[in-house]
């Protein structure tokens, strides 16, 4: 997710695709055309093609200008370096890793509660993903902003998380890391979450008014919660700063389900959208034959926008 206002953060976002270009210049190799988005695959896009680094490189042979790795965090920092080696000679960007993992299994953290514990952990985690941004040589970390506590009113949950969130803006905004907050649906996925929409993000990130803090739009999460993609985009823009991809139903790749990801590729280069997009889904077939086609899912929604740019 990226930018603005407007085209200060869209040029902003566009810098790490700009520069993975120019890297890609002075050596990597590909035999194929290299997209025209920058879509970032996963580990596990391309599973069959060996480990971390195998799908690396097999991701940026297929065209692809970046990655994105929620797990990042957790692996030693041996990995964490190799995998931003590989990204830096391959000239791919690095996307969004995930700065503080929610409890999922617990429903925890609660930052709208009056106990300060959970939001002091939060920040030492945000403390923490500074180094590891550095290390992998990204400006995105994505943040879950908790679960609701049902002996709260909601107004002030909002009003105690836009002072956490600012707090961890006030952290890495010397360091220039941007923490993006993603809503979560609650209907599929994530039952009991706090942020369950783009709309309750922007009201955030308006609270917080940090250059450090924006909305992670995970168009799969807005689509079962919401729908009206294109117009909440337009709606959110100002305060999105980062942007994942994946159908629904199922959380596959474009083309399997009912969001038409060609007019949201379509808006978002009229937009001039320079940033990540990360397919934050599975394959909706297993093997290779399912890696193909995920392959020519993004082809095709490219090809929207090469052929419109």
């Amino acid at each position: 997710m990226t930018p603005t206002r407007r085209s200060l953060i869209a040029a902003g976002a566009a810098l790490p695709l700009a520069a993975s270009a120019a890297a890609a210049q002075r050596g990597a190799t590909s035999n194929a055309a290299r997209f025209s988005l920058g879509f970032a695959p996963h580990e596990g896009s391309f599973k069959s093609r060996g480990g971390l680094l195998e799908q690396i490189a097999f991701a940026a042979d297929q065209g692809f200008r970046a990655w994105e790795d929620n797990e990042a965090k957790a692996r030693p920092v041996v990995q964490q370096e190799a995998m931003a080696k590989a990204l830096q000679q391959r000239g791919m960007a690095m996307g969004v890793f995930v700065a503080s993992m929610p409890r999922w299994s617990e429903f925890r953290p609660i930052f709208g509660s009056d106990d300060g514990a959970e939001r002091e952990a939060f920040l030492a985690d945000v403390r923490a993903s500074i180094e590891v941004a550095k290390r992998l040589n990204t400006q995105r970390a994505t943040v879950v902003t908790g679960f609701l506590d049902p002996r709260v009113p909601v107004e002030i949950q909002t009003a105690r998380v836009i002072d956490l969130m600012r707090r961890a803006g006030d952290i890495v905004a010397p360091s220039g890391l941007v923490l993006v907050m993603e809503p979560l649906n609650t209907r599929v996925n994530h039952p009991h979450v706090y942020m369950q929409s783009w709309s309750a993000g922007y009201a955030v990130a308006r609270g917080v008014n940090s250059p450090g803090i924006k909305i992670l739009a995970d168009c799969y999460h807005e689509q079962i919660q919401s729908g009206n993609l294109i117009n909440s985009l337009g709606t959110c823009w100002d305060e999105i700063g980062y942007i994942q991809f994946g159908d629904n139903p199922g959380r596959n790749e474009p083309g399997t389900g009912e969001i038409n990801y060609a007019n949201v590729v379509r808006w978002l280069r009229e937009k001039r959208y320079a940033g990540v997009i990360g397919m934050e889904h599975g394959n909706a077939r297993e093997g290779r034959a399912g890696e193909e086609r995920l392959i020519a899912a993004y082809r095709a929604i490219d090809r929207v926008a090469g052929e419109e740019a």
